[in-house]
């Protein structure tokens, strides 16, 4: 019997729902989803595990053309490896989104990779909006094959998966057959947190907010966690908080509800907040943060 596996790596602008597109195609909330612009900040990998292939999808940060801080610029380092070690990219457009796709058109093309462009939320669309969309796509890309689906409604992914296991290479697997992610439980705790900042605060301050998990003690019966919030001034350091400390509770409920569901065992989860100043343009306090700076 042979063995199929690669690397599919999702790209895109911020909001296309490449993260949604990622947990519906491994089955599992791996990243976190908000409706939020820049919600993913690292490469994260989900893994599909089948006796006779492997696939290891890749989610990645949405393109940022003007960097505004050295996080940005680390941020779209990502997309460019993931440019290079792709057996198959998936480029995912926002079917109402009217920006323009010139430059990472350009990126594709370059890249000289089997190309799917997947064509995602055509639930808020018409069909014969749709249907043009999907020639205009054509004609920009005509090596790629385009695809209209809804990740939200899981509408149409079966269909992308079945055509992307048909350009798998043959190949012996990269990860064993039990491993989901290359991230550590550490991550997803810190991620689940961040998901809850953006969630509960507006404006700037959910992109101002770095999250460290400082200690993970497990028992047998109960998750001890200690987690900092970084912020960049003393200002949000205020707001984060909150009156009384009721924000940054209501943070620290909901997200140690979705660590219990995930993790399957009770959590107490303390969360400070402290001031690190231009935090985002500190290539040392980056790398503490897992940012793999160049």
């Amino acid at each position: 019997m042979t063995h199929k596996s690669g690397y599919v790596n999702i790209i895109g602008n911020p909001n296309v729902g490449k993260s949604t597109l990622m947990n519906v195609l491994v089955g599992e909330k791996l990243s976190i989803i908000t409706s939020k612009a820049q919600t993913t900040r690292h490469r994260i990998l989900g893994i599909v595990n089948h006796d006779n292939y492997q696939i290891i999808f890749s989610d990645t940060p949405g393109i940022i053309h003007a960097p505004a801080y050295k996080m940005h610029e680390v941020m779209n380092s990502h997309i460019r490896t993931a440019l290079i070690d792709a057996d198959l990219i998936i480029y995912v457009v926002d079917v109402a989104d009217k920006v323009s796709h010139e430059e990472n058109i350009n990126w594709l093309k370059d890249a000289k990779l089997p190309l799917f462009v997947v064509l995602n939320k055509i639930d808020l669309s018409t069909q014969e909006d749709v249907a043009l969309l999907i020639d205009q796509w054509k004609l920009l890309l005509p090596e790629a094959k385009v695809f209209p689906i809804s990740a939200a409604h899981s509408f149409n992914t079966d269909g992308l998966m079945e055509m992307i296991l048909d350009v798998l290479p043959e190949s012996p697997p990269y990860f064993p057959k039990d491993e989901l992610t290359d991230k550590s439980m550490r991550f997803f705790v810190s991620e689940i947190i961040r998901e809850k900042i953006l969630l509960h605060y507006k404006q700037e301050i959910p992109y101002s907010v770095e999250v460290a998990v400082d200690s993970y003690e497990e028992s047998e019966k109960l998750i001890k966690i200690e987690a900092h919030l970084y912020v960049a001034r003393e200002s949000q350091k205020a707001i984060i908080i909150g009156k009384n400390g009721a924000a940054i509770k209501r943070v620290g409920t909901d997200a140690r509800i979705d660590m219990e569901e995930f993790i399957g065992k009770k959590v107490f989860l303390q969360l400070s907040v402290k001031v690190m100043k231009d935090w985002r343009d500190n290539e040392t306090l980056l790398r503490r943060f897992g940012y793999e700076t160049e």
